[in-house]
């Protein structure tokens, strides 16, 4: 089965009903999927998603109140947080790998501050930490790219998430063909109350106090296009300096959506990096 035919279900946490798709593998450590800003199901990847479900489980679900999930959007990365960590464990899963891509980057860097226990390795894409540069200023940056979409009848994200050079453009054309691959069973699209209610969400966080990031001990693989402009690429940059056991990647002539644009490229590092054994603690030495 493939990404695009993966059928939607759906689990109630705390009398709310998250949707859900899964692929891969009965067995393995899962890998959940956290999406961006305005994402529902259908803006995940397909080839990234298979490429990870060749190996391993992956699971890619909607926040409370997006899509087809139940409730109101929350207006904090914590609430997501805590909502991601409830879905989770609803499922069964006492260890995860976590893949987030922008704000579903904001809710991983949350989950695991708040649940290291459950988390084995994590892979924050396009993404910064809580107060970093621009990231409160994403609404003032984007709704000018929001509306040229509009005004020429394209879809936002060729503005948003690629460069406006020739290989960007290529890139979101392919990448926005990938996306409309799935015929049936297609997800909700989000509203406009849970779209605005992320964005508060993204301001608030871009606005907070600097979380100590020294505490997440897991391995981090940081990822990020060389020119985002929704959230600066130095972000990327700092989170790698920050995080202690962290790895960078940027790719070249790349905006936010780096990832989608070297999707390939990617896939292999990300493989790589999740089927990576921890190193071995030294033994102790006898007194």
């Amino acid at each position: 089965m493939k990404w695009n035919d993966a059928p939607s279900k759906s689990v109630e946490v705390a009398g709310t009903k998250f949707v859900y798709r899964r692929l891969g593998p009965k067995d393995g450590v899962p890998v959940i999927m956290l999406n961006h800003w305005g994402a529902v199901l259908d803006n995940f990847d397909p080839r990234i998603i298979d490429g990870l479900a060749a190996t391993r489980p992956v699971i890619a679900f909607n926040y409370r109140g997006v899509g087809a999930s139940g409730g109101e959007a929350p207006l904090t990365v914590a609430e997501m947080a805590r909502d991601a960590i409830a879905f989770i464990r609803a499922l069964g899963f006492q260890e995860v790998d976590l893949l987030g891509f922008s704000l579903g980057g904001f809710v991983a860097q949350d989950i695991v501050l708040k649940e290291p226990g459950l988390i084995r390795k994590v892979i924050l894409a396009g993404t910064g930490p809580a107060g970093g540069e621009g990231i409160a200023k994403v609404g003032l940056v984007s709704w000018p790219l929001i509306l040229k979409g509009m005004l020429t009848f394209r879809d936002p994200k060729i503005y948003l998430f690629f460069t406006s050079t020739a290989t960007g453009r290529r890139a979101a054309k392919d990448f926005l063909t990938r996306l409309k691959e799935r015929t049936a069973d297609r997800d909700k699209p989000i509203t406009m109350g849970a779209f605005l209610r992320q964005l508060k969400a993204i301001k608030a966080w871009g606005a907070q106090a600097q979380q100590d990031l020294s505490e997440i001990r897991k391995p981090v693989l940081v990822a990020n296009g060389d020119r985002d402009r929704m959230v600066p690429s130095s972000n990327s940059v700092d989170l790698a300096r920050r995080l202690p056991n962290a790895e960078l990647i940027l790719y070249e002539d790349s905006g936010h959506g780096g990832v989608f644009q070297y999707h390939e490229a990617f896939l292999r590092k990300a493989l790589e990096f999740l089927a990576r054994q921890a190193p071995t603690p030294p033994a102790a030495h006898p007194e």
